[in-house]
């Protein structure tokens, strides 16, 4: 796929692979340079149960996304927003894995989203779903 087949504006996850293409396309990098920069090395979706403080229960979904491992561990935080979705995630993985590497630090990209509005949630029924 070439930089120009993409729109960055429909989603996250495209406007990141829109900038690794371009700058694979300034480096000079083949097809399955660029496929290996695009494709992160392990996702996983998750449901998660949380009892509410009313004794009902919501499930939530939840998402991690491993970029790259290759210079170390992924690092990359969780997100909370209701809006949080598989490929904002891959996004974000993807934009850990450049900013750990143009500073040179030996972590790869990672980030984990759940799909929930926190604002909405209590304090206990927050540091139920953040496991504390």
């Amino acid at each position: 796929m070439e930089p120009t087949d993409l729109h960055p504006a429909e989603d996250p996850r495209k406007i990141v692979e829109y900038n690794i293409l371009r700058a694979a396309d300034r480096l000079g990098l083949d097809s399955e340079m660029r496929t290996l920069l695009n494709m992160p090395f392990r996702e996983i979706r998750v449901e998660i149960p949380l009892r509410m403080d009313d004794g009902s229960l919501r499930v939530f979904v939840g998402y991690r996304v491993q970029h790259s491992g290759v210079r170390g561990p992924a690092k990359g935080g969780i997100r909370y927003h209701p809006a949080t979705d598989l490929n904002e995630v891959r996004a974000l993985a993807a934009a850990m894995t450049w900013k750990t590497a143009l500073v040179s630090i030996p972590f790869g990209g990672g980030k984990g989203g759940i799909n929930v509005d926190p604002r909405q949630l209590s304090t206990a029924e927050l540091q139920r779903l953040r496991g504390t």
